[in-house]
């Protein structure tokens, strides 16, 4: 009987570890990763062709750049501008917030004018009162918006800006609806008639320099000059013989 204690009957054949199989397979990956990062590098491989339009994207200018670099400016820049403006339309608001708060309580309805200023400022402010109950914004800072909006297309205008006209003429529309709405029947038209008049007496300022008729333009043909060119030599034809008889009358007088 044998002896299980017996070392020597136990086989001599090791078992190989597992772990030396992913060892080998991962060389073949790290060369072959090797191999496409030096082709990529090498003369007219995909990295080294990125790199030289990077290179020589600030010599060749926006037009003769690489398309990508265009597409990658363009969606840098678009990004860059949507975060600003989202931040300016934050800052805008808050501002204007603030201003609409400390807007002046302007007592909206009251005789605080006087004269001709009252004529068309009152049935303008009795039209906002009228008109602004239930609202998010008091009625005061509705009637200082329009006076805002007034002295931009004003001064606007005056400086030529076109936006700024177009304000001005919706302002003056809108005054005038305002005060045909509101004014009593028996001097509604003689009142909005006082507005138009003071909108139009403004409008020599806001409008100025403004001219309805079509601008004709009137292309002039361009000045012809002589360039003289010595290195340019045109040959001289040669000058025609005495007797311009043809050859075939010669051959007939000849027979």
């Amino acid at each position: 009987m044998a002896d299980h204690n017996d070392r020597t009957q136990i086989p001599a054949q090791r078992q190989e570890s597992p772990a030396a199989e992913p060892m080998t397979e991962m060389k073949p990956r790290r060369t072959a990763v090797r191999d496409w990062w030096e082709d990529a590098w090498s003369e007219g491989g995909v990295l080294h062709a990125r790199w030289e339009d990077l290179r020589q994207a600030h010599t060749a200018g926006w037009h003769q750049m690489a398309n990508w670099i265009k597409v990658l400016l363009a969606t840098v820049s678009a990004c860059a501008v949507l975060i600003l403006l989202d931040g300016a339309f934050g800052v805008l608001t808050d501002a204007v917030q603030r201003l609409l708060t400390a807007a002046p309580r302007v007592q909206i309805g009251t005789d605080t004018s006087t004269g001709v200023v009252a004529v068309v400022d009152q049935p303008i402010r009795t039209y906002i009162a009228e008109h602004s109950a239930g609202l998010a914004v008091s009625g005061s800072t509705i009637y200082t918006l329009w006076q805002v909006a007034g002295l931009i297309g004003l001064v606007g205008g005056f400086l030529r800006s076109a936006a700024a006209r177009l304000l001005w003429a919706a302002w003056g529309a809108s005054s005038a609806a305002m005060i045909w709405a509101t004014t009593p029947e028996q001097g509604r038209t003689l009142v909005t008639g006082i507005a138009v008049l003071a909108w139009l007496l403004a409008s020599a300022f806001a409008l100025r320099g403004l001219n309805l008729r079509p601008a004709v333009v009137v292309n002039a043909s361009p000045r012809i000059r002589n360039v003289i060119r010595p290195e340019i030599h045109v040959p001289v034809p040669a000058d025609k013989p005495a007797d311009d008889t043809p050859d075939n009358v010669h051959q007939l007088q000849q027979r």
